[in-house]
Parts: structure tokens; sequence; C-alpha cells
């Protein structure tokens, strides 16, 4: 799947009115202060470039979830006020999305200055990939560029839809996720290990389908293990398990055998008598939880087992915890998964969602080589689907 895609070094943006979607999806506090920034930041190189480069900068976003009305608490002011701090400029937001507001603000843009739009989904029509809300916001701008991952695997109004309107390429982040990633699927360093988490196979068959095709050693830890290790005859007690995927479970090791892969299970677990951080604690064997009890996290040789594969590796993929981190005392194995992956020297490059907020947690991020910004991106970019905001992005000659 190599995406060969134009960036915004391949198109002369100077004088333009360019419309960058972003992802400013920040979590806000009950008074609407921004709790974490870190999305705001990585779009900086981006924006800064841009207006570097002249353009008459149009931003735009989501944030949260508004159900297509006009909510104030998911407004975009906060994010324009800290937009504001970054850059040292003033970063006006329209009172609307496409209204008269946005287009006054637009049309009056000079070369280097930028402004934001209210909240894209104020408006029903975005995650329905509208056209005729998809012309209007196209009617602001000459250019379009997508540095938003975390929601290039749905086909929206300002993701897709707008490409119909305006030659369209990628912003530095989505760049970076379809060079690191893609490379890494294309062309890994071998030998490549795919840890996959998490608490349900069904989130992961893709997954695991495309990566068997790609990968030297499969690891799989966290609730999914518990499929598996009943579908080989052991007992789980009162683990997580999807009954519906034994046999698939088993059919997806006989075919990783068939290829000569490693499949990697856990062989002992630690197991707690009820869900909470302060249960009792035992570890036992792969295989062997007591009734009443429940698997919470890998055992100690299973993380011998891990660090082992994953301390040779070229290439490493990680999706999904080893165990249920929220809880310190079942963060263990996560957390010395993380370590492996840190001090591998391979490189590494962990999924979003709740491995890249393990990794960060746990201070283990500035020794990963990519964090994805996506997580149900992310999944479907490793099942090797074709994500719509990236395929309508124009080709480089």
């Amino acid at each position: 799947m190599a995406l060969n895609k134009k960036s915004i070094e391949d198109i002369d943006v100077k004088g333009k009115k360019v419309l960058a979607r972003c992802d400013f999806n920040v979590p806000l506090d009950g008074d609407g202060n921004i709790t974490d920034d870190k999305r705001i930041v990585e779009s900086l190189p981006t924006i800064k470039y841009l207006l570097g480069q002249g353009a008459k900068l149009i931003l735009c976003s989501h944030l949260g979830r508004p159900k297509g009305e006009f909510n104030m608490k998911y407004s975009l002011k906060p994010v324009a006020a800290r937009l504001s701090e970054l850059l040292g400029i003033d970063v006006p937001i329209a009172a609307d999305v496409i209204g008269e507001s946005a287009k006054a603000l637009a049309a009056n843009l000079q070369d280097g200055q930028c402004m934001l739009l209210e909240n894209l989904r104020f408006h029903k029509q975005e995650e329905k990939n509208d056209d005729g809300f998809a012309a209007e916001l196209a009617s602001m701008a000459e250019i379009y560029v997508n540095d938003a991952f975390g929601t290039s695997h749905r086909a929206h109004a300002s993701t897709a839809g707008v490409t119909k309107y305006l030659p369209a390429v990628c912003g530095y982040l989505l760049q970076k996720e379809i060079d690191v990633m893609g490379g890494a699927l294309e062309n890994p360093k071998r030998p490549f290990v795919a840890i996959l988490g998490g608490a349900k196979v069904s989130d992961k068959i893709g997954v695991i389908n495309n990566l068997i095709d790609k990968v030297d050693a499969l690891i799989i830890g966290g609730g999914m293990a518990y499929t598996f290790q009943k579908a080989l005859g052991g007992s789980i007690g009162g683990s997580i398990c999807e009954d519906d995927k034994l046999t698939l479970a088993l059919d997806m090791m006989k075919k990783a055998e068939s290829r000569g892969v490693k499949f990697l299970l856990p062989l002992d677990n630690v197991a707690g008598d009820a869900f909470s951080n302060d249960c009792n604690r035992q570890t036992v064997k792969a295989g062997t939880i007591p009734d009443g009890w429940e698997g919470m996290d890998i055992g100690p040789e299973t993380i011998e087992l891990f660090s082992e594969n994953i301390q040779g590796a070229g290439t490493v993929v990680w999706n999904g915890p080893m165990g249920v981190f929220e809880f310190p005392n079942f963060a263990v194995g996560t957390k010395a998964v993380a370590k492996a992956v840190g001090e591998s020297g391979a490189v590494s490059i962990i999924g979003g969602g709740d491995s890249a907020a393990a990794v960060e947690q746990l201070g283990y991020a500035d020794k990963m080589t990519h964090i994805s910004t996506g997580g149900g991106a992310s999944l479907e970019f490793l099942e090797g689907i074709e994500l719509p905001a990236i395929a309508c992005l124009a080709d480089k000659d």
C-alpha cells in the first residue's frame, strides 16, 4: 500500500486561501479549559509552514460530539485562544462554519494570516459528507490541506467531500503517518514483530489477518488472549472471552504456523477476584485460571518471553495494552512491554488509542519512533484498508 501523496511542499500557497483540516479534538474540563493541548501543538509545523509561505489560512476541525447542533459547550473558542498563544499572532474564530461570519473573515485574510472556523460538527451535514456543505466549505478557499489523520478513516465533508472542489494535499502530520506506518508495512526492517492487545479479538481480526503475511512474530496479550486460551482447551475463569470466535482463533494460529510466523501467547497471567485495583491477586499458568477469578494482566514468565522477542526486533508495531493498565496493580505487563519496545532500538510504531495513552502515561513516549495520532484510523491502516480521506488526496506525478 505505497502511498505517494502530494504534500504542502509540493504546491505554491503564496497569496492563496488554504483550507486546512486539523485535529483539534482536545479534551476540555467543565469550565471549557483545555486539559491537554498535544493535538494543537502537533499541528503547528504544518500551520507555521503555510503561514511562512504567505498562505491565507482557514483552519477547521471538529471537537467532541455536538450532534449536528450549535452547542457552545463544544465551541472551538478555547482552541483559537491557545493557537493565538502558541503562534504569537491573533487567530480569530468565526461565529459560524459556512455562514456570513466565516465568509467575511476568510475574505479579509491577508497573506500570512490565519483564522479558525467554528466546530464542523455543528452541522449534521459534516459527518454525512453532504455535497452542498462540502461545496460551501470549499468556496472559501483555493487549496485544501488535510492534516487530521485521526479522522482519515471517515469520509466526511471536511475530509473527503471538499476534495471534489479543491486541489488536495497532505500536511506534515498526515505525511508522517503515511510514511512511517506505510513504510513499516511495505518494507520493514526485520525481524518485524507485531504486538496486539486490548479486549477483543473481533476488533483485531482484520489486523491479524493482514499482519500474518508480513510479520516474523505476532505477540498476543490483553483480554483477547483469553479467547485463544479457551480455544486451546484452557480454563479462563471469569476472564473476558468471545465464545463465537474460538474456531477463528484456532484458524489464525494454524495460519501463522503454516507461514512460519511465531505466534506468542501468554505463559502465565495475573488474575484478580474482582474487577478492581484493590482485589486479591494471584499469578497462575495460562489456561489454569480458577472459577471466580479473571485474568487482568500478563505474568512474569510472559513478560520475559515477550521482552526477549521484542529485544532483537528491527520493527515493532504495537496496538493495545497487555492488561487492565488503568489499574496500577495490573499495569505491570503493559509497562514492561513499553520498556522493552523503548529499549529495543527497533523502529517502533505505537498505534493510537489505549497503547498510545499507556506509553504516554508510563513515560516511554520519547523512546518511540512514532506514536500514531489516530486510534481507529491507525487500526484500519494496519488492516490494509484504504482510508478514504487519504485516497482522495492528489498523487505525486
